[in-house]
């Protein structure tokens, strides 16, 4: 990668900005994005802040043939003191480039490319929403560049960064969810590229989750695509399960999301000195649980809804209600905790928060 420095070009006019009790999830974008380039002959190179504007591909651009692309999602939020902070975002560096590798995508510099949107939110910074349950989401990605019909790894990329002011993802805040357990449809497989943030996994889920919300459900819960038997994830979350007093959830198998979420709720929950096990578990398991009184708490866990209690999940004709359709005493609290040391409310005793200078 080269030492290019960043170069800036301000946007000379302004969008208006939307009224922060009235944000969508990820339809209003901020006035600037952040581009970089690569190609065999000089790596990563000219890294720039430009006015948000479309971009303009080649029709034979490889992104769009076979679909060579990796995506990350993370968020600014406005501390009381209007402080600017950060959530781990190393870790999404880290595993942009876990992805990428599995893409066949040239690595990116983690440390420089945390500088580079440190840099973006500085110009941004106004766009930052400070009212509860709201936050300006950061979505990073790459996507390959090169006109070529051929089949095998683009030979030019582009990385960029663009900004969206949200709110809650989904329109009822923190509120137990209804979930649909899939078995017709497969997500990912073992060996395939499950644990990458890829769009086509999120692409093939639509069809499954287009019939699951005709049902009355939120999402899909999906199991493993060999077997359909073990339980993998939610559509847009990793899941938890607290069963007996433990808490459970599916282990990263290669076919599942490494969620910077999920990672900071195991770590939070094992300093509580509470049982969290990551390890293989089944639809069946769960099922017998909730006929035999024992399942208290299921909650997905993730970026975009940080916690998202789950009320209800739906199986093969059985509706298994959990806890009443109320949230438990453990997500709740793990969501308070969570959010709390996002805005700085909290003290981060884990050395989590990134805070802008």
């Amino acid at each position: 990668m080269t030492t290019d420095q960043i170069s800036i070009t301000t946007a000379t006019h302004k969008k208006e900005k939307p009224s922060q009790d009235q944000v969508p999830f990820g339809t209003i974008f901020t006035d600037h994005m952040f581009m970089m380039n690569y190609d065999t002959n000089e790596g990563w190179h000219d890294p720039r802040i430009v006015p948000y504007a479309p971009i303009s591909l080649d029709p034979a651009a490889m992104i769009f043939h076979y679909g060579q692309t990796v995506f990350e999602g993370l968020k600014a939020y406005r501390a009381e003191d209007g402080r600017i902070l950060l959530f781990r975002p190393e870790k999404n560096f880290q595993r942009l480039n876990l992805s990428s590798d599995r893409l066949s995508i040239p690595p990116i510099d983690e440390e420089r490319m945390l500088e580079y949107l440190i840099k973006l939110l500085e110009v941004e910074k106004d766009w930052v929403p400070s009212t509860l349950k709201t936050s300006l989401y950061i979505r990073p990605f790459i996507i390959s560049t090169e006109p070529n019909l051929a089949v095998g790894p683009s030979r030019t990329y582009t990385f960029m960064i663009i900004l969206s002011p949200v709110g809650s993802y989904f329109p009822g805040g923190i509120r137990p969810v209804t979930i649909h357990v899939e078995e017709q449809f497969t997500r990912a497989a073992k060996g395939g590229t499950g644990m990458a943030k890829t769009a086509g996994n999120y692409s093939s889920g639509y069809q499954a989750q287009a019939i699951a919300k005709k049902e009355g459900n939120a999402d899909v819960l999906w199991l493993d695509g060999a077997e359909k038997k073990y339980i993998e994830e939610v559509g847009s979350m990793n899941i938890f399960f607290k069963i007996n007093g433990e808490i459970i959830t599916p282990a990263l198998t290669g076919s599942i999301l490494k969620g910077i979420t999920r990672m900071s709720i195991i770590e939070l929950l094992q300093s509580w000195g509470m049982p969290v096990t990551e390890r293989k578990i089944s639809i069946e398991e769960v099922y017998q649980a909730f006929t035999e009184g024992t399942i208290e708490e299921v909650f997905g866990t993730g970026t975009a809804a940080i916690i998202s209690p789950i009320g209800e999940l739906n199986w093969q004709g059985q509706k298994m209600i959990i806890n009443n359709h109320e949230i438990g005493e453990v997500s709740q609290k793990l969501y308070d905790t969570i959010t709390g040391i996002q805005r700085g409310q909290l003290e981060d005793p884990f050395g989590w928060v990134v805070a802008l200078s």
